[in-house]
Order: C-alpha cells, then sequence, then structure tokens
C-alpha cells in the first residue's frame, strides 16, 4: 500500500492535469482510497486495504491519498465524502464507491470490476 501526492498520482495513475480522457498510466489494476486521518469509516477501511495489498500482492496496487493534503486531486474527481475509493481496471474507466466496504465488498469489486480473483482463499476464510 502507498501514499500519493499529486505528482506521485499523475505518475503512476492519471495525468488529470494534462490528460482530456482517462488515460491509466498503471501496469496492474488498482485501487485508490480518498481518506483523512480523522475520519473514523477510513480507519475501519485501512486495515481491510493492508489486507488486501498483501492477498492481492502482483496482481493489483492499492494507493492512498490523504483529502487534507491533496484538496487538488480530491476537487479534481469530486470527492465529497470519505472514504471514496476508486477501482481501476488496466483498461476502460474506473469506478467509483462512496463509504467504508467490508472485505466481501472489496473482494466482490475487485473481481467485478477490476477482474482479479484471490489464488486461494484459506479454510473458514470468506
Amino acid at each position: 500500500m502507498e501514499k500519493l501526492d499529486k505528482k506521485a498520482f499523475s505518475e503512476k495513475v492519471f495525468d488529470f492535469e494534462n490528460e482530456k480522457e482517462w488515460k491509466f498510466r498503471g501496469a496492474l489494476p488498482a485501487i485508490v482510497d480518498f481518506y483523512a486521518d480523522w475520519c473514523g469509516p477510513c480507519k475501519m477501511v485501512t486495515p481491510i486495504l493492508e489486507k488486501i495489498s498483501t492477498d492481492y500482492a502482483g496482481k493489483l496496487d492499492v494507493f492512498k491519498i490523504d483529502t487534507d493534503k491533496e484538496q487538488e486531486l480530491a476537487q479534481a474527481f469530486g470527492i465529497m465524502s470519505i472514504p471514496s475509493l476508486m477501482f481501476i481496471p488496466v483498461s476502460g474507466p474506473p469506478q467509483m464507491a462512496r463509504g467504508a466496504l467490508d472485505r466481501a465488498g472489496f473482494d466482490k469489486a475487485i473481481a467485478e470490476v477490476l477482474g482479479v480473483k484471490r489464488d486461494e482463499q484459506k479454510p473458514g476464510e470468506k
């Protein structure tokens, strides 16, 4: 999981200042978490995203953007509430989800929007 500022976002995800149409710069599908340190639901999502970044290592990237520090980015993507999660397939437009998701919600979005499946689940894991 990697925190991004505006410069890193423009290099790794999308150069929103110079591109008119969506053009993803990443090699792997990605999740971008727009959050703030003071946000309770954001704090609930963070450990789930940390586990996802491990479980899906080499299959997708997980990025975090602090909306307090990166207000221009938040504004560019119309972030009005947090957490807001951007699911970015390698090809095609990103999809936004607003509000905290549980692990099952993340896994469903990762499979359906990003087309990425987990290798295997451990017994008793959902």
